[in-house]
Formats: C-alpha cells, structure tokens, sequence
C-alpha cells in the first residue's frame, strides 16, 4: 500500500530524530519550513498536494515559492534554510522510494549578501553542525565529520590540531569520564580546553560506529579516512564547502571560521579575552584581539552601561 504524504512527513521526522539526532528546535525549524512549502503549493496547485504531485513538480514550481518568500520580505538567509530543509525532505523520499524529483536538484540554493561576518551567527553555526550530507555515505563518516566540526567550534582547535588526536588519547580521556583535553597546538604549547557534553557525544558515537578504529594501536590517528588511514583535512575543508553550499553561507565559512566563531561567540557572552586567550593557545593578547574581531558597537554599549560617568545626565 503507496504511503501517503502524512505518514512520509512523519517517517522524515523520525529519521531525522533518532538517526540524524538533530537538536529540538532543529527539528521544529525543519518541520516548520516544509510545512510552509506545503501550504504555498497547496494554493499554488489548488489542492492539498500528494507524494505524486511532489514528484511532478517543476522548476517554475519551485522558483514561485522563492518568489513568494522574496515578496513576503523573508531574510534571504531564512529561505536559504527553508530550502535545505524541503531539499533535505526530497531527498529522504528519493532514498526510500517514495517520490524521485529531478528538478529540485537543479536549483541553487538563494545567495546570500557578501557583507556576512566571517564569525558565524549562532543560529548560522546551528545550521553548520545539523547541517545534512548530500551524499549517501556510511553513517560512521557523518559522525566523524560531527564529531571535528564540535571540536573546531566547542573547543577552539584548529583543524590540524584536532586531526592530530591519537586514539590513546581520545580512549584515555572518554574511559576517565574526562570533561578537558590536552591540545598541543603551535610553538610546542599545550593547553587544557574543556570539551561540551555534545562533543563527547559526538566522539563516543564516531568511536562506536567507526569500522576501523578497534584493530588500531594507541598511537594511531583517532580520525580516519573512508579506507582507514589517517584523514585528510581536505575531508573536512570539502564537507564545509559543501555545507556552505548547501545552507547559502558565504566563502569565508570554513573550518577556521568555526574555531573564529567559537572565540567570538565566547566574546559576545562575556568571556574575557585572557581566558580566550588561553583557549585558543595564542602566544600574544593581541593575537586574540583581532582573531575574535571585537565588535566596537557591542563594546560601546558595554561602556555605556557600566561607566559611572556614562550614567551621568
């Protein structure tokens, strides 16, 4: 018996649930925007549409109802969201055989203005980790790529930084109930960087899946390639041009640009700078200044706030 669009709707939610583990809010934001798409092709087809349907649609179907956010004034970085997400949903009934549409592939994620920040927002860093691979591949390769973006923006490393990690290591900390990690980052310097539950998750899940890692000695890189070897950091620089791509973000996203966000994110919450500092491994204060590219606006409001002669009328 053909499944209906309801019941496709749910067994995409559900598989975003437990197999992608996307967070709460992810999964309302995702829900939210193929609803949207949905009720637009509704007036748009003049009835409730079916999987059949969703798999007759044009381009011209699909380019009216970016016409139709653009009308509405929706931030171009919100469509860009909505589309991943309706991608994201046609591509689950491609993979299980429910409907198969060409034409969706053919579009372009919207372009967004060139003047975004390198530091990610935090909505926009959401998007990065959540972020879908286009590509079937084995699970074990999506939870590792996670598992270095959380180590790039929850703890600040650099990409070579957290390639460099060795199975002992990684081993050592997770069967200690360990929360902090020992980095060793330029000019011979370690630091102590505290790791986010989410990022332990993270390691726990890709150790677990990764066909490869049991047989290895300690020594032996933690991170490993499709075939086992050591893994290339153009993996993950490939994987973050492709979720740039995908999300509509600028070229300045990369994998440092997450180890920036992280340190301005920091910022922005009140961390101070040595502490930043001391996080990212820089040997001058300095450094740190312009990495985390202070916001004057931000630090003019502070200084307003603050000052007892600002207070003053």
């Amino acid at each position: 018996m053909a499944m209906s669009l309801t019941a496709a709707r749910e067994a995409w939610r559900d598989w975003l649930k437990s197999e992608r583990r996307l967070a709460a809010h992810t999964l309302v934001a995702y829900e939210h925007d193929v609803a949207t798409f949905l009720d637009f092709m509704t007036t748009y087809l003049g009835a409730p549409p079916t999987l059949t349907a969703l798999e007759k649609l044009k381009p011209a179907e699909f380019r009216a109802w970016l016409a139709d956010r653009a009308h509405q004034g929706l931030a171009r970085t919100s469509t860009a969201r909505a589309f991943s997400s309706v991608r994201s949903f046609f591509r689950f009934l491609d993979k299980n055989k429910l409907a198969h549409n060409a034409s969706i592939g053919a579009l372009k994620t919207p372009k967004l203005p060139h003047s975004v920040p390198k530091a990610l927002s935090e909505p926009d860093m959401e998007g990065v980790l959540d972020a879908e691979s286009e590509q079937d591949r084995a699970p074990w390769i999506d939870r590792r790529d996670t598992a270095v973006l959380l180590l790039l923006y929850g703890a600040g490393l650099r990409i070579a930084e957290a390639l460099e990690l060795t199975k002992g290591t990684v081993e050592g900390l997770l069967k200690a109930g360990q929360d902090t990690l020992a980095v060793t980052g330029k000019g011979n310097k370690t630091r102590i960087v505290p790791l986010l539950p989410q990022t332990l998750e993270a390691l726990v899940a890709y150790r677990d899946s990764c066909p490869y890692l049991a047989a290895l000695a300690p020594h032996h890189a933690f991170f490993l390639g499709a075939r086992g070897g050591p893994l290339d950091p153009a993996i993950i620089q490939k994987r973050v041009r492709e979720i740039r791509r995908q999300l509509g973000l600028p070229e300045s996203v990369t994998p440092h640009a997450l180890r920036h966000s992280f340190a301005t994110h920091l910022l922005g919450a009140g961390g101070d700078l040595r502490t930043i500092q001391e996080l990212l491994g820089h040997a001058s204060l300095s450094t740190t200044q312009r990495y985390t590219d202070v916001d004057s606006a931000r630090l003019s409001a502070v200084y307003r706030a603050a000052h007892p002669r600002a207070k003053l009328r």
